[in-house]
């Protein structure tokens, strides 16, 4: 069993401390607004005072923010994870951000200290332990670190450092494209002169099979739960077209998508998952509104 220290318990880093708490690895927790760590200093973790202070006392440091930003905030500086980070302790960075940002941390640290390792999945993967784990690193730390990373879900090693990264573009590119095509597929439909449940019976034909089954009852009932939720995806869709432009590649689809998921953001849905999306095609925000009423 080790010492894992968590840098971030919103809605995933908290899962993933319970998770690893639960596998009997002993907990150093931080969080910018502390009330997030109550519970889990209840269940028996510690308390760290800044980002430095949980590295000093871990053996490994998980960082899971929200963006690029965030990160900085709680990895550099005197009171930031680099700070605290001693010979043999390793940073594993899961939040999901640009070349970048992993190129920048990845400055300030020896190659075995780090582990660039995002995640697919959302809060009932991580409960449930099946996460697809994107890692990049160097062969040591993934092999050091890979029984710890695999209680979270199934771990893919890629390539050294920024392979976990770009994975996670990869893999979120398809995501938000997929969401938008199924948002037009219906919208098309409804124009048309379909109705609903001959719309989702073809899509039950396509590619968007799974999709369109999965999202459906979401679709007619309008409510959208967060799991994903959408201002993240709007986020990441941001993060897929900088890094795609700084080589040259045009995402237009992505393009789109991301011009959707950002229309849906500034309608108010932002805090709902990120499917809410649909809503906004479809008809706007009547669907989600009426919901709420």
């Amino acid at each position: 069993m080790a010492t894992v220290g968590v840098v971030g318990l919103g809605a995933m880093g908290s899962r993933i401390a319970r998770r690893l708490g639960a596998a009997g690895h002993e907990l150093v927790v931080w969080n910018r607004d502390p009330a997030k760590a109550e519970s889990l200093v209840a269940a028996g973790a510690l308390a760290a005072a800044t980002p430095a202070d949980a590295a000093r006392r871990a053996e490994a440091v998980i960082t899971m923010v929200a963006d690029p930003r965030a990160l900085v905030d709680v990895t550099e500086g005197t009171d930031g994870v680099v700070g605290g980070l001693g010979k043999g302790t390793t940073l594993i960075q899961m939040s999901t951000v640009g070349p970048d940002s992993t190129s920048r941390l990845a400055a300030l640290l020896p190659a075995e200290a780090l582990l660039d390792s995002p995640v697919l999945g959302s809060v009932a993967e991580v409960e449930s332990g099946t996460l697809s784990v994107f890692l990049g690193g160097a062969p040591e730390p993934v092999e050091h670190w890979l029984p710890v990373l695999s209680t979270l879900g199934t771990v893919f090693h890629l390539g050294p450092v920024g392979a976990g990264t770009a994975a996670k573009l990869v893999a979120n590119t398809a995501l938000v494209g997929v969401i938008g095509i199924l948002g037009e597929a219906l919208a098309l439909a409804e124009r048309l002169g379909l109705s609903r449940d001959a719309a989702f019976e073809v899509l039950g034909k396509t590619a968007l099979a799974g999709q369109a089954e999965r999202r459906r009852s979401a679709v007619e009932s309008g409510e959208y739960p967060p799991r994903f939720a959408l201002y993240l995806a709007r986020k990441d869709a941001d993060l897929i077209l900088e890094a795609a432009a700084k080589t040259g590649l045009e995402l237009r689809l992505t393009k789109a998508a991301d011009e959707w998921l950002a229309e849906a953001e500034n309608a108010g849905l932002g805090d709902k998952d990120y499917s809410a999306v649909l809503a906004r095609i479809l008809e706007g925000t009547s669907q989600v509104e009426s919901s709420e009423r």
